[in-house]
Order: C-alpha cells, then sequence, then structure tokens
C-alpha cells in the first residue's frame, strides 16, 4: 500500500513508539499498533487510473455545489465544490495538465467544511495554473477537523494531469473553479475520486 509522503513523519513516529516498547512492554506495543492501523489507512495513497478524457476531480468526496462565479486569477468561471470526509483519501491531483501561475494561502477559521461559507472564512491554500483552455482555480479548504492543509504545488512548476499536488488532513473541501468553456459532468451528490472520475468536459 502506497502511503502519502505528507504521512511518513507521522508514521514513522508511531513505528519507532512501537518498536521502542517492544522492549519495556509488549502490550503497550500492541496497544500502538491501534493508532498506526489508523494513521496507515488515512494516509493511503492509491494509484488511479482516469475515466475517459476530460477534467479530472482533485478530490475524493462528494459534489456539494456547482454554480457560476469569479475570481481575480480566473475571471468568470463554473465552481465545482468537493467535500472530503475523514473516510476519504485525502490526496489532491491536478485535473489537467497545466502550468501553475498563481498560489495564495489565507489564514482562517476551521468552521465545517461542507457549509458553503466555508469558502470563504475558512483556512485556505489557492493553486492558479494555466492550460490550453485557459485559467482555472483549485482551493484546498481546512475543515473543523482538518489539521493542516499540506500543499506541494509552487509557482513555475507543471503538473501533469492526475499528478498528486498536496492533501488536507481529516475531514475537508477543494472547490475547482473551471474555464467558462468547460461544461460540468457531474451534478451535486456525486462520488468523485481525485485523478478518477471525470467531472467536466470541452464544449467543443
Amino acid at each position: 500500500m502506497r502511503i502519502a509522503r505528507d504521512g511518513w513523519t507521522s508514521v514513522g513516529a508511531v513505528v519507532f513508539m512501537a518498536i521502542g516498547a517492544w522492549f519495556i512492554s509488549r502490550p503497550v506495543a500492541f496497544i500502538l499498533m491501534i493508532p498506526l492501523a489508523f494513521i496507515l489507512w488515512f494516509f493511503r495513497d492509491p494509484e488511479r487510473e482516469p475515466e475517459g478524457d476530460g477534467w479530472l476531480s482533485p478530490a475524493d468526496g462528494t459534489v456539494v455545489e456547482i454554480f457560476e462565479t469569479e475570481h481575480k486569477y480566473t475571471g468568470r468561471a463554473i465552481k465545482i465544490g468537493i467535500f472530503m470526509s475523514g473516510f476519504n483519501v485525502h490526496v489532491n491531483r491536478f485535473p489537467v495538465a497545466a502550468k501553475i501561475g498563481y498560489t495564495e494561502y489565507v489564514p482562517g477559521k476551521k468552521w465545517f467544511a461542507i457549509a458553503p461559507k466555508a469558502s470563504e472564512i475558512n483556512e485556505r491554500f489557492y493553486v492558479g495554473a494555466e492550460c490550453a483552455n485557459g485559467r482555472f482555480l483549485l482551493v484546498q479548504i481546512a475543515g473543523i477537523m482538518a489539521r493542516r492543509i499540506a500543499p506541494r504545488a509552487k509557482n513555475g512548476d507543471t503538473l501533469d494531469r492526475g499528478q498528486r499536488y498536496g492533501m488536507i488532513k481529516l475531514g475537508s473541501k477543494v472547490d475547482i473553479y473551471l474555464p467558462q468553456t468547460i461544461v460540468p459532468a457531474v451534478s451535486v451528490g456525486d462520488k468523485v475520486k481525485a485523478g478518477q472520475t471525470v467531472i467536466g468536459v470541452d464544449k467543443t
């Protein structure tokens, strides 16, 4: 099982404690297997294959909103909000091949990520990029249980379709602002998987 690199430190710490406990108290070592199993499960990072052509979901979870809006980086855009529960894989992926031209970290609250206002008041990290269809935006939003947004993307990076670009630890939300030339291929309530589910297709 592949483990997201953002979890290596946590896994290593618990393994180190379990090994130490083995020589002091084997019952404690066995008890430590419980948090180790949870950490391994939470930081799982399965390989994914796209289900078809088009824009891939940046996150596992449930589509909770789709509407037209705007942002200073994209202008008018179609926003799709994806809520990630604590049971989802939390590694985020790029929807298409593109070059990053904008990043911004905004400190904020840790309100319930499923609430619409979370996109405006919660801690979040913006990643804007440009592809053949124009500019798009990804927003990682911390939820009430999320402890940390762990971005990997930097300005100037070029990422491939489906490539990992970060994760959010525990329940959270990811918004994607699609160019207006892209038509949503999902509806509110749909379950999606990062790097696998097609969420948008070109109008042409």
